[in-house]
């Protein structure tokens, strides 16, 4: 069957693209999606809890063969699998919007500026924002800057719903001098903000359920095709013609007169590279015949390096019922550090390190550098073989600048846990290792369950037991006197365990036509190919200060407002 736009992936974009490209009854749209449909009515509760622990430790719901490194070291040593941490990408209809945080902010004015200087031209601010607008239903706050009529509903847990965890942090944060601000997507300032979501009614609102509604899918002219997983693209020359895809254990073939990825920053170079686009010298060395030598795919990957302080949270501080979030506010400032804007570093403070009843005991300050400087992470194959998941290698803290102000957020932080606020409602800080001992725990099974609730027991009982367990069974190797006081324990803390934010973007980068390493044009077609487009975090110039799905969300909905009016 014919389609005029097949869509290669159903995430925070691809849903999107679905919807704004079939409401013109015209046109005949195919979306494929690899993991499982979302339909109203039949969400699973892990998805839509507003807690999100339960879907992205699910997996049901991500690539779970995914493996990354993040340090740099894995890409030269011979047993690189020493390094290899696991890297969740979401595998279900909405993508990363369905499992992650369900954090909606947008990033500094700036950011988008600096996409437009850096050859996307059409995308600085004043450009995005209309289409910042065009997604959102902000429930709190009005202005300009604000949409009121969008399919995504943005609002704030304000401090009447705080646990006192949170609240002890705001007052923390103001007795340093750190304000406390309303709007985070309106005031781009440094300071102590109620989060912004996409939740309504305490439940999630993933792209998939606001813009793939019943009425939206009882369009003809739109084929949702779940546990459909794309193989290859195919091209008559240079002109992309349409997918292979493997759906019901078969091979079937979709063509279409116009392909557009929104697989994400991992899976859309993947597939470029599969297909015949990008490096010549590489494609070759695996047999792979070259469509088109684009140097620049898979190359320039970005992440948002972060470590975290954990801390134990004491009965009174804990989360109360009120709300099943754990991810409350968020702290923006600036490192000061040269050549750094303003509110290039954020802090994410957490009342529920995980789902279990242990994960209700621990909190924990997340740190991210907003604004890296590291950009040279890359995406490889290690076959041609479409089964087999891409190399994958952040090399996060390549610059130096990302290692030095994530150690002075970690003694920023430790000097947060300090005060009378804080150490009120939490007690025993720790830097947090997130690995694969965390993950194991993590899981949702019954044994994980018990054994959680046994040691929740004892660690609510004496201090000097509680103290003994968290330095010897919750602990990693790294204290919080070490990291504080030592500058190289605290740097090999740092190198050791910063991870990601799971907010990959710009291996496909849009740039100007004399950029060599541009993927995509301003309107995100691939360079020398026809039919061929990619919309979704991979095509950023450059990672914005913000968690990256409403951006992707905005990249989605200005390319289709692009391509709507080219037809």
């Amino acid at each position: 069957m014919a389609y005029d736009y097949i869509v290669v992936g159903g995430g925070a974009a691809g849903c999107i693209l679905a919807n704004r490209l079939s409401a013109r009854s015209g046109n005949r749209v195919l979306l494929c999606e690899a993991g499982p449909d979302t339909p109203d009515g039949r969400v699973p509760e892990a998805i839509l809890n507003s807690y999100p622990g339960f879907a992205y430790l699910s997996s049901g719901f991500t690539w779970s063969q995914l493996r990354v490194t993040t340090d740099g070291i894995g890409n030269d040593d011979p047993d690189r699998s020493r390094h290899l941490r696991k890297y969740e990408q979401a595998r279900v209809l909405g993508g990363g919007s369905s499992i992650n945080g369900q954090l909606a902010n947008r990033g500094a004015p700036g950011d988008y500026d600096q996409w437009q200087e850096m050859g996307a031209t059409g995308w600085g601010w004043d450009d995005v924002l209309p289409y910042f607008r065009k997604i959102e239903r902000d429930i709190d706050c009005d202005g300009p800057l604000h949409g009121k009529e969008g399919r995504i509903p943005i609002r704030r847990i304000f401090p009447d719903y705080w646990p006192k965890h949170m609240t002890a942090l705001r007052d923390a944060l103001q007795s340093h001098g750190h304000p406390f601000k309303l709007d985070q997507n309106g005031d781009f300032e440094d300071g102590f903000y109620p989060a912004t979501i996409a939740n309504l009614y305490d439940r999630r609102v993933s792209s998939a359920i606001g813009y793939l509604d019943p009425a939206t899918r009882l369009r003809p002219n739109l084929e949702i095709s779940t546990g459909t997983e794309v193989t290859r693209l195919l091209f008559d020359g240079t002109r992309c013609i349409g997918v292979v895809a493997r759906r019901d254990g078969k091979d079937v073939e979709f063509r279409g007169q116009e392909v557009i990825l929104s697989s994400g920053a991992v899976y859309s170079p993947a597939h470029l590279l599969r297909s015949g686009i990008g490096p010549a010298a590489d494609l070759a060395a695996l047999g792979i015949e070259v469509v088109r030598d684009l140097p620049g795919v898979g190359r320039h990957l970005t992440d948002h390096p972060c470590v975290a302080v954990a801390s134990f949270i004491k009965p009174e501080g804990r989360l109360d019922g009120r709300t099943q979030r754990h991810l409350l506010a968020a702290w923006r400032y600036s490192s000061n550090i040269a050549g750094a804007p303003v509110g290039d570093m954020s802090v994410s403070p957490v009342s529920r390190a995980a789902w279990h009843a242990v994960g209700r005991q621990i909190g924990s300050l997340n740190i991210c550098v907003y604004k890296t400087y590291s950009r040279d992470g890359r995406i490889r194959l290690n076959s041609a073989d479409w089964r087999d998941q891409p190399k994958v290698d952040f090399n996060l803290l390549s610059d130096e600048r990302d290692l030095l102000r994530l150690m002075d957020g970690v003694r920023r932080v430790g000097r947060l846990y300090d005060t009378p606020d804080m150490r009120a409602v939490t007690a025993n800080p720790f830097p947090a290792v997130y690995g694969e001992k965390v993950r194991q725990v993590g899981a949702v099974t019954a044994r994980n369950k018990i054994l959680t609730a046994i040691m929740a027991r004892l660690l609510d009982g004496p201090e000097a037991l509680r103290d003994i367990l968290i330095r010897n069974v919750v602990m990693d190797a790294f204290t919080i006197e070490g990291v504080m006081n030592d500058d190289e324990e605290c740097a090999a803390f740092v190198r050791t365990c910063a991870i990601g934010a799971w907010h990959a973007s710009c291996s496909c980068r849009m740039g100007a036509a004399d950029d060599p390493m541009a993927v995509v044009d301003a309107q995100g077609r691939v360079r020398g190919v026809e039919g061929l487009r990619v919309a979704d975090a991979s095509i950023f110039p450059d990672v914005p200060r913000a968690n990256t799905t409403l951006p992707t969300m905005m990249v989605a909905e200005k390319i289709s407002d692009i391509i709507l009016g080219q037809h």
